[in-house]
């Protein structure tokens, strides 16, 4: 438009300069006059060109206002063009971007429509694959593990072969959050009470699951049924008594252990006895003592149950069914190499020895106070009919005699009672240690009549019935328990069988060999001095004197017969205080 403008002005300076040239060529063409003269013909001619030109602007000037006018609104205008033109330069660069951004978002709305118009074509292969965590789910809580794990290796398959498919990848993610939720149900189910076949399917599927490698595997296994076998001895009732508690702890180990290590021998079948005692082979990477160590763990835990149980029995027969029933299931698991019997001895000696020790401790006790209450009354002389009780073997009871001195009485069925408590279970390995103890006792037993007759003074009646009483305490209780303890080592029982683990009882010369390791005659030397001191004072008495003891003594010892009875039944029940008394049977 520019261009077109400036095309008349050029053809007008074009006109201009050819007339310049006419007027000149006609200039050098006038004569001097005519040259003369041209001045005023021009200026005449500029005089009639401003008249018509006056003329004119009069005849028109309305038009030269409305040009004037026009010309304004056109500079005016121009100059809003200029404006706009400058603000459409300067949204040009948005309008760009926007454009470019409107063809960006056009792309994506084309690959959107493109994908989901796929969608739709595959729609229902879609919904089969959206469905497959919500099928996994009900399948692992129906127990249909069978099936979950098909449908694991399923979205395993589509995640390898469609890694950058977004669907596949959340697919991928629930069905791990679904198979990490069967693991913990499986290994739930190994934490709980399930035999051998449940034992092989669920390794079965961890196998399947790939979740651990062949050695976690197998410690995954012992610590589930560690778990579970700790829950079932927490179950146990612990107030019903150590005895009752101990032997169903025993009954569980036995049961419950022997098939754990049966299992996991089934399961894991390269796991034999045999090399876990050489330690396995490198191949198996040191695993094959896993075994061995958690069944260790487990008998180190029941040996120190049974141990702290132990403290509690007081009763030696209780001891002794212990003792059997521990060696029991002991034998039992020696099926699978876990025989602990040998274990067991330093365990239920000490208990043994302590319940021994303390009975005589007490019969000591019993007898130092008996003693120093008795009244010193004659008792009927026990006749030859009633040695024994009744239906017993000649020989194998207390010798009744001795109830005609209450104190040593008490003291036979204490020491009695002691040895009651042993015979259930007499273990070998104490048996040194129990004849000492039972010499300490009677030689303490002894020095304690001693040192009564030597701080106490008697009337002569006394004297008498107290030298009686130290006879027989030198002539047939110490003898009689002496060969009691040996008759508990010399005569073979059932208690044999029930402490093999602990020491067998000897048979044969046995009882010959523990009776040699109660000197009796180191024992009663004190009171065969004492009775032969009384024997060489009364030898010089004169008749008379000897004559008057012997009357004191038979007027003592004949009251009348109702009053004697009386008189026994007393003294006997203010004596025997802790101990009955009859005596007890030690066979």
């Amino acid at each position: 438009m520019v261009a077109d403008a400036s095309k008349p002005a050029q053809t007008h300076s074009s006109d201009i300069f050819e007339n310049e040239d006419a007027y000149v060529s006609d200039l050098l063409s006038y004569s001097l006059e005519r040259l003369n003269k041209e001045p005023e013909l021009l200026q005449g001619d500029a005089e009639r060109l401003q008249r018509s030109i006056q003329v004119v602007a009069v005849d028109h000037y309305r038009a030269f206002i409305t040009a004037a006018d026009c010309v304004k609104s056109v500079h005016s205008e121009v100059q809003a063009v200029d404006a706009h033109l400058a603000c459409l330069l300067d949204a040009l660069p948005a309008l760009e971007q926007g454009c470019r951004e409107f063809v960006s978002g056009a792309g994506q709305i084309t690959a959107g429509r493109s994908t989901n118009t796929q969608m739709l074509a595959c729609h229902s292969q879609m919904l089969e694959l959206l469905e497959v965590p919500q099928l996994m789910d009900t399948c692992v809580r129906n127990g249909n593990y069978d099936e979950t794990l098909d449908l694991q290796a399923f979205a395993s398959k589509l995640a390898v072969i469609h890694s950058d498919l977004p669907i596949v990848k959340a697919l991928q993610k629930e069905v791990a959050g679904i198979s990490a939720g069967m693991l913990s149900q499986l290994l739930q189910r190994l934490q709980s009470s399930i035999h051998l076949p449940e034992c092989l399917r669920m390794i079965g599927y961890l196998r399947r699951m790939a979740v651990f490698n062949e050695r976690e595997m197998r410690v995954t296994f012992l610590r589930c049924r560690e778990a579970w076998f700790c829950s079932v001895v927490a179950e146990l009732d612990r107030s019903a008594g150590a005895y009752d508690f101990l032997k169903r702890l025993t009954d569980a180990h036995r049961m419950h252990l022997f098939d754990v290590v049966m299992q996991f021998r089934a399961i894991f079948a390269d796991d034999s006895s045999s090399a876990e005692g050489t330690g396995g082979s490198a191949g198996d990477g040191g695993d094959t003592g896993l075994l061995y160590s958690w069944a260790m763990h487990r008998v180190s835990l029941y040996l120190s149950e049974v141990q702290h149980g132990l403290a509690s029995i007081t009763e030696g027969s209780v001891l002794a069914s212990l003792l059997e029933h521990c060696m029991y299931c002991a034998m039992s698991l020696g099926r699978v190499g876990l025989d602990f019997r040998g274990l067991l001895a330093q365990l239920f000696l000490p208990p043994i020895h302590d319940l021994v020790a303390n009975a005589l401790k007490h019969a000591r006790t019993v007898f130092t106070l008996s003693l120093s209450e008795h009244k010193w009354v004659a008792l009927p002389a026990v006749t030859s009919e009633s040695m024994f009780y009744a239906g017993a073997e000649e020989g194998s009871g207390p010798p009744y005699s001795l109830m005609e001195f209450p104190p040593v009485a008490i003291f036979t069925n204490g020491v009695l009672a002691a040895l009651n408590e042993l015979r259930p279970c007499a273990p070998i390995a104490l048996r040194h240690k129990l004849a000492q103890a039972l010499q300490d006792t009677l030689t303490q037993a002894v020095a304690h009549l001693i040192k009564y007759h030597a701080t106490h003074t008697l009337q002569d009646a006394e004297s008498i019935l107290f030298h009686l009483l130290v006879r027989g305490m030198s002539e047939t209780a110490v003898p009689y328990l002496t060969a009691c303890f040996a008759r508990i080592y010399s005569q073979p029982s059932s208690a044999s069988s029930a402490t093999s683990g602990v020491g067998r009882t000897e048979s044969g010369g046995g009882g010959d060999a523990t009776a040699a390791l109660l000197n009796v005659g180191v024992i009663v030397q004190p009171l065969k001095e004492l009775l032969l001191l009384r024997a060489t004072s009364e030898s010089d008495l004169g008749p008379e004197e000897e004559e008057e003891q012997v009357l004191n003594v038979e007027n003592i010892a004949s009251p009348p017969k109702n009053v004697a009875k009386e008189v026994m039944t007393k003294s006997v029940e203010a004596d025997a205080k802790h101990f009955p008394s009859k005596m007890y049977r030690i066979v």
